[in-house]
């Protein structure tokens, strides 16, 4: 049987996103508990203040999340310099707004390749290079954030709603896999209500704050939960099975 709670304290974990929003709440809450954090972000400058403000546990791994080549190197050089991986958090996002009815070919491309490559091919790509790195873990996991958006779409974003709605079904197979070969790995999706970061400035209202949504993921993951619904979208599997109609005119 896998263990049903996960320790921070002497873990290494691997976090995506983590100079900004709630990447950087998770990686200062690891921190605090006592965790090595390999922090992957494309800016290696805001990567290196954040090691200066955090300390010396925050490991920095620069690279473009988008670009298959930057994956490949970041995940080469994460198993160079650890001796044994713990957890993986797939944090890192974007969300595009875009047209399929207005806006050129061109310009449309440009927008949804990125958007698949960030959010769904990349979380793909950890997942199968780290992964077998967690075989000396006592407490292996993976945690992939996905989003409400998953369950009923929005039509700025149909793009975003399609790479989280692949994502957490991609989640929800590797459990099935990590049940029947590997107990001890808890495969986690995380069900993030509207935060309050870069990506949704100027969308929305009563969005929960970055370290709000941070803390509800380590007490999900502390507590061994496949899936750790945040803060309002704990409502939404019980309106959606109620009302899906209802859940789908919110969410649109």
């Amino acid at each position: 049987m896998r263990n049903k709670s996960i320790t921070f304290d002497g873990a290494n974990v691997v976090l995506t996103g983590a100079t900004r929003g709630i990447g950087k709440a998770l990686c200062g809450q690891l921190i605090a508990e006592g965790a090595t954090v390999a922090a992957i972000a494309r800016d290696e400058a805001h990567l290196r203040a954040l090691q200066d403000e955090l300390g010396e546990r925050v490991i920095p791994f620069p690279g473009d999340l988008s670009r298959s080549g930057d994956r490949r190197q970041m995940i080469d050089d994460v198993i160079q310099r650890f001796d044994r991986l713990d957890g993986l958090i797939n944090n890192a996002g974007i969300q595009t707004e875009m047209s399929f009815v207005g806006e050129s070919p061109a310009d449309r491309e440009m927008q949804w390749t990125q958007d698949i490559a960030i959010n769904l091919e990349a979380p793909i790509h950890l997942v199968s290079g780290l992964v077998p790195a967690m075989r000396g873990s006592t407490t292996p996991f993976v945690v992939n954030v996905t989003s409400g958006l998953a369950i009923a779409p929005k039509a700025a974003a149909p793009v975003y709603c399609a790479t989280k709605a692949g994502l957490r079904s991609f989640t929800k197979a590797l459990r099935y896999q990590s049940q029947s070969s590997w107990h001890d790995l808890l495969v986690v999706d995380v069900i993030i209500p509207l935060v309050d970061t870069d990506m949704t400035r100027g969308r929305g209202k009563a969005k929960i704050s970055p370290e709000h949504a941070a803390a509800a993921i380590l007490s999900g993951l502390r507590a061994g939960k496949e899936e750790i619904w945040v803060a309002k979208a704990k409502f939404l599997p019980w309106l959606h099975r109620l009302a899906p109609r209802m859940t789908e005119r919110i969410l649109r």
